[in-house]
């Protein structure tokens, strides 16, 4: 079961749509008070992030009714949500502003991610540049593409086979707990040259596809950050693992995943990473 093309049309539509009246308007023109601290203090919510998903998922029930709309706000507010996950057939999930600390600081660095899952396997992801007003997609088992208004649609693949140490990844050690940073930053600085973290999966992801990044590892499973772009990463060549070796699944929201450029790279990864979630 998947989208069809008018469907996966609407939801690009309602997402640039989104972006363009809601989330650029505000872009380095947030007022006092539309910037709010959530979970600690950088954590950031803004009113963007609100009125944007409040549009996309108003419309997300027009174009599926009847499906779960899983909104990164929303589940903030009542993290019950997340729960009916595995009882419904069609769920929409939305990151309104993905990015929102490099959002409400003024950098460029910020997307809107959206996914549609069918049974609890993802069979549609986006991943949308508001500032360019381009995006990455992928339906399961057609290719992810890289697209442009008015332009011709490409063809995305992860990059080419290298030696472990050549790899080029991205770590958000922040996000970890604090007992791991200091050996993980250690091991990773020895093993790899070049190590970076965009503090907006939306972005990371489209490295990862375009095959100019090789990896990334995160220690959460926010479907609402990696739903959309694991599928487009195995869509382009790539894959996702859990450090224990479960298959990454959008329902599953409890420990360390990795995702790589290729089977090969991700399973060295793995196997040097598994203490992670010990």
């Amino acid at each position: 079961m998947t989208l069809d093309t008018h469907q996966q049309k609407a939801l690009i539509d309602l997402v640039r749509r989104a972006a363009k009246t809601e989330i650029m308007p505000r872009f380095r023109n947030l007022g006092a008070g539309s910037v709010r601290v959530k979970t600690r203090h950088d954590d950031l919510v803004t009113d963007a992030d609100v009125a944007s998903e409040a549009l996309i998922s108003k419309g997300a029930r027009d174009i599926l009714p009847g499906a779960l709309i899983i909104g990164e706000e929303a589940v903030a507010a009542d993290p019950a949500i997340l729960g009916q996950m595995p009882e419904t057939d069609w769920a929409v999930i939305i990151d309104p502003v993905d990015g929102t600390w490099n959002f409400a600081n003024g950098l460029t660095m910020f997307g809107v991610i959206l996914a549609v899952t069918y049974k609890g396997q993802t069979v549609f992801g986006l991943l949308y540049d508001p500032v360019m007003d381009d995006w990455i997609m992928a339906s399961r088992g057609n290719g992810a593409w890289f697209c442009r208004p008015d332009a011709a649609r490409v063809r995305l693949q992860t990059s080419g086979s290298k030696p472990y140490g050549e790899l080029e990844g991205m770590l958000p050690l922040f996000i970890f707990p604090e007992r791991q940073r200091e050996r993980l930053a250690a091991q990773m600085a020895a093993q790899f040259g070049r190590l970076d973290c965009l503090k907006c999966s939306c972005h990371e992801y489209r490295m990862l596809a375009q095959g100019r990044s090789d990896f990334i590892l995160s220690p959460k499973k926010n479907p609402w950050d990696h739903a959309a772009g694991v599928l487009i990463t195995q869509e382009a060549g790539g894959d996702a693992v859990c450090l224990d070796g479960r298959p990454y699944a959008p329902t599953d929201h409890q420990g360390v995943f990795l995702i790589a450029h290729n089977k090969l790279s991700l399973e060295a990864l793995r196997e040097q990473l598994q203490w992670l979630d010990q």
